[in-house]
């Protein structure tokens, strides 16, 4: 088996529940949660969200999405997002946060992940009120495939279809009760996600993302490179434009899995189109390990509080 396929599965088989997400084992420092709400209403498992409120201040709180790495093979990972430090470290500084499950691979081929991403917001948006959110704010964030659906809600976050070498995409989809409800987001941290499948093995030599079993190719139902067209549905960089959100970008120099210039790519792209951004290359970093720290942390929060004072 090839190593990346290896580290994704390990890191997914660490950190997925196979029932409602147990939290007992992380120190969550909150005021309110409520877990495994469906936004569908459909009642399957990759269809439940968790809010938790912050431990101090007054809501209505900002709001950040979080969306968990497990290279879409998991329905059910979202107490990931405490794993790595995202959610306390954003309920610390007062946003309420919003850990999304979504539906996997085997579940279901791109592009499902997105929609149900976007009804995860539209159903946030709609419900602000019963959950003490202020719906004036939304931003997303998410490492691994979670920064790229991050970044797919980003850069399509003002459109709901679109037309690609040919080939016509819903990107908005029909889940859920709250259909007219904006999925419009306001700013976005992706954190390592791949963004341009197609350029990965091109990036780094020793990776096999070309390879039909990989992470990326099961995603959309065949190898990418025999599936050129469908892959660039699942691009992020094939939608990037001027009307999309802020984004801010961290990628480790030494990532074994996602090459960084996955994230070099979207950040160029981002710049040439005209969306403010920033790009965040650690060095020594790899998918996560030097990454994950205090103080990228930090930079995330006040890139959010930033944008949050721009509504």
């Amino acid at each position: 088996m090839k190593k990346f396929i290896f580290l994704f599965l390990l890191s997914t088989q660490l950190v997925a529940q196979p029932g409602p997400p147990d939290y007992s084992k992380f120190f969550i420092e909150a005021s309110k949660s409520w877990v495994d709400v469906d936004y569908v209403g459909d009642g399957i498992i990759g269809h439940k969200l968790d809010v938790f409120l912050p431990k101090t201040g007054n809501g209505p709180f900002p709001v950040v999405i979080v969306i968990y790495g497990s290279a879409w093979f998991s329905n059910s990972s979202k107490s990931a997002n405490y794993h790595v430090g995202l959610d306390q470290a954003l309920l610390g500084a007062g946003f309420a946060v919003v850990n999304i499950n979504h539906r996997s691979s085997m579940d279901a081929k791109w592009p499902a992940q997105i929609h149900d991403v976007k009804a995860a917001i539209r159903f946030i948006r709609a419900n602000a009120a019963t959950f003490s959110l202020d719906n004036s704010f939304i931003g997303v964030t998410g490492f691994s495939s979670g920064g790229h659906l991050s970044a797919m809600a980003g850069a399509t976050s003002n459109t709901k279809t679109d037309k690609i070498n040919g080939l016509d995409i819903d990107l908005e989809g029909n889940l859920g009760k709250f259909l007219e409800t904006s999925s419009h987001v306001d700013a976005v941290v992706d954190w390592f996600g791949p963004t341009n499948f197609l350029t990965m093995d091109e990036c780094d030599k020793n990776m096999n993302h070309n390879d039909a079993k990989s992470p990326e190719s099961t995603l959309i139902g065949g190898a990418i490179q025999e599936n050129k067209e469908k892959v660039a549905l699942a691009n992020p960089l094939s939608y990037v434009n001027k009307n999309d959100p802020p984004f801010l970008i961290f990628h480790g120099n030494k990532d074994p899995l996602v090459p960084h210039c996955q994230s070099e790519q979207l950040f160029e792209k981002l710049q040439k189109e005209g969306p403010r951004s920033e790009l965040v290359i650690v060095e020594g970093g790899g998918h996560g390990p030097l990454v994950f720290v205090e103080n990228n942390f930090q930079k995330m929060n006040a890139f959010f509080k930033a944008q949050a004072k721009r509504k």
